[in-house]
């Protein structure tokens, strides 16, 4: 049988000792597991970075992964700790709506408040659940495979939706979910929101930041150095992007910033 695997994907950073800890605890527990590292970047507190950054990238792995996200600002508070399997893929982390990318995408899914403590390691830190509480779950898991061993089912789990473009009259409003590594403007926009961002002969004006973008170009390289344009990048979402250059800090456009389609 292949290995188990648990991926991690926290805001934690790694220059302190908290990834390193839940990697022990998982180990200890199950040694065979393979561990990945999807990010430990997420931004700091943020719940909805962090369901963007599990929802574009738990289906990529192998059934049966188990993805455990600590984006825990309410650590130690009235939150509750949450297994969740959803299609072919099991999630551990808070009850505070990270996880909302994945009930929004999933078809089959089902939701335990996990209450069981003797899965975790004891004693439980206040501050600490990703080492206490996540972390052996998700490794406990790996050695029944019995989800409702560890909690009673609920659907009353928190929730928010995502961000959806706005449509008025010739324009479309969206908005920056993320500004990645290179200074990519990601947005909330498809090619399914604005038709007109797939066809070569639409015309049309983005407004981005100080920035007005009139092309969407198949890929980074076909734009000049230094030029502004709109990618439909690897997600489908519209990018504003600058070949060999920064997007975000040559037009002022951060994470939140309006995005308007406007067509001719």
């Amino acid at each position: 049988m292949a290995r188990p695997i648990i991926t991690l994907t926290t805001d934690f950073g790694t220059g302190d000792y908290f990834v390193g800890a839940m990697k022990g605890v998982i180990l200890s527990i199950n040694p065979d597991i393979e561990i990945v590292d999807i990010t430990h970047n997420v931004l700091p507190h943020d719940i909805l970075d962090g369901a963007l950054t599990i929802g574009q990238t738990y289906k990529y792995y192998p059934p049966k992964t188990i993805h455990v996200v600590v984006v825990d600002p309410g650590v130690g508070g009235a939150r509750r700790p949450l297994l969740v399997a959803g299609d072919q893929h099991y999630f551990v982390g808070p009850d505070n709506g990270v996880f909302s990318s994945v009930y929004e995408h999933s078809e089959a899914l089902h939701v335990w408040n996990v209450i069981s403590e003797h899965y975790f390691r004891q004693p439980v830190s206040t501050t600490f659940h990703g080492r206490d509480v996540f972390a052996p779950v998700a490794a406990w898991l790996t050695k029944s495979w019995q989800p409702s061993s560890f909690g009673e089912a609920i659907t009353d789990f928190a929730r928010f939706a995502m961000p959806k473009p706005k449509v008025n009259g010739n324009s479309v409003k969206g908005v920056v979910l993320r500004v990645d590594h290179f200074g990519n403007l990601i947005t909330n926009l498809t090619p399914a929101d604005v038709p007109a961002l797939a066809k070569a002969d639409a015309k049309f004006t983005i407004k981005a930041g100080s920035g007005q973008i009139t092309k969407v170009v198949p890929t980074f390289s076909l734009a000049a150095a230094g030029e502004a344009v709109g990618v439909i990048g690897s997600t489908g979402h519209l990018e504003i992007a600058m070949n060999k250059g920064n997007a975000s800090k040559a037009l002022g456009a951060l994470r939140g910033a309006e995005v308007i389609v406007e067509l001719s």
